[in-house]
């Protein structure tokens, strides 16, 4: 039991190193997005790309046509962008209502290739073949919304030269209960926070799968994924041929979320269960991509595949948190345990080492998330449903769980709408 006593704080404080490291990388994030945040300006330029809105559809009646009115509203010239909408394996009015409200509609049966990556792969090659003049592509998920200056911003930063742009994912109505009011708060810093960070310091912003700008020849040059996390895939192809992704914080895009966490699960599982393949199949690559970049003093190249790494590395913010609550736990009964049983030495002392490098880790998640927070201008309703975080993190890491252990199904499903039974 002694012995047991002597080499526990040990391993507690090799894993409360590692939680450490990546809160570090998280609070470097914060600090660097905080100094940025007060330089950022409003990219200006006259209107002068053309765009292709592509937007992937399945069965989306009732909200598309809230993206379709808000892209006829938007503070650009209507005729140097075209609405194309892939009507995908839909059995409701997709096409229908597509159609109504002015976009070029596309119907695609596929039932043996369903999903998103195929899909917009599928439109991709019928809109080459046809021919139509463009600069750039953008793609939108159906049940979005954008900032009017949304195609001003981007025809802007096109023509200062940036090739592949993020803008700002955000939620839509986070008040309508307190699950969306928590993915807002999640959103808030992957969505904004990091990407802001990353690219201030080198990195790629990452793609977002909703609300991504492309220049016309990289999309011609690289092949759109049709993995379940074909965005992520993608963007890890495009970093490895060269390109890099920025950020667009002043463009905003807000997309509907489910409002219950029952809902939410399928789209949970599909995320999570993709990020552990990109983990697996990427970060060694890009770890060596890094190494080979440092070797050959190329310190800003090795930054960028780091940073990607690290992207992967870094669990879910829920996890996190999760992992570090159980580190605190431990901390404490390991203070406890060793104070009685044990004469002052090493021991206890590295009892109290892990007991306060998990409040600090506490302390520093709060301040990362807050942080996001107080960068996007969240409302007060995301604020009060921070009270639901423990609920949520259960949620979240049981869910984790079953997707880590292989527990949950392999096929794809799509995310429930809120008006769905």
């Amino acid at each position: 039991m002694i012995w047991l006593l002597s080499i526990l704080p040990i391993i507690l404080l090799l894993l409360g190193l590692l939680l450490a490291f990546l809160v570090g990388y998280l609070l470097l994030l914060t600090l660097v997005a905080w100094r940025q945040a007060g330089r950022l300006q409003s990219s200006s330029g006259g209107a002068g790309s053309r765009f292709m809105i592509l937007v992937p559809a399945h069965n989306e009646e009732r909200l598309l046509p809230d993206l379709l009115r808000n892209l006829a509203q938007m503070t650009y010239p209507q005729e140097l962008y075209a609405v194309h909408v892939v009507a995908d394996n839909c059995t409701d009015q997709t096409a229908v209502i597509g159609r109504q409200y002015g976009a070029v509609v596309h119907e695609r049966f596929n039932t043996a290739q369903p999903g998103k990556g195929y899909a917009l792969q599928w439109l991709l090659q019928e809109l080459w073949a046809s021919g139509e003049p463009h600069d750039a592509v953008v793609i939108l998920d159906a049940d979005t919304v954008v900032s009017p200056n949304f195609l001003q911003a981007m025809s802007a930063r096109l023509a200062q030269g940036e090739r592949v742009i993020q803008a700002y994912y955000a939620v839509r109505d986070p008040g309508r209960s307190w699950s969306v009011g928590l993915r807002y708060a999640a959103l808030a810093v992957l969505h904004y926070l990091r990407p802001l960070g990353r690219t201030t310091l080198g990195g790629s912003a990452g793609l977002k799968g909703n609300g991504m700008v492309f220049a016309a020849d990289v999309m011609r040059q690289n092949e759109w994924s049709a993995s379940i996390t074909e965005d992520i895939e993608f963007h890890m192809t495009l970093i490895l041929n060269g390109e890099r992704v920025t950020f667009a914080p002043e463009a905003v895009i807000q997309a509907e979320m489910p409002e219950t966490l029952a809902g939410a699960a399928t789209q949970n599982v599909r995320w999570e269960r993709g990020r552990m393949q990109m983990l697996r199949l990427y970060v060694p690559q890009l770890l060596r991509a890094a190494g080979r970049q440092l070797r050959q003093r190329e310190y800003g190249r090795a930054y960028l595949f780091f940073d990607a790494a690290m992207e992967h590395l870094i669990p879910p913010f829920s996890v996190l948190a999760a992992l570090s609550g159980l580190y605190l736990a431990a901390a404490v009964v390991s203070v406890v345990l060793a104070s009685l049983l044990l004469p002052e030495g090493t021991a206890v002392t590295l009892a109290w080492t892990n007991f306060w490098l998990a409040i600090g880790l506490i302390v520093g998640q709060a301040v990362y998330l807050l942080s996001g927070l107080r960068l996007v201008h969240a409302p007060r309703s995301v604020y009060l449903a921070l009270v639901n975080i423990p609920v949520f993190v259960t949620w979240k890491v049981w869910h984790y769980g079953r997707v880590l252990f292989g527990l949950d199904s392999h096929d794809w499903v799509r995310t429930a709408r809120n008006d769905e039974a």
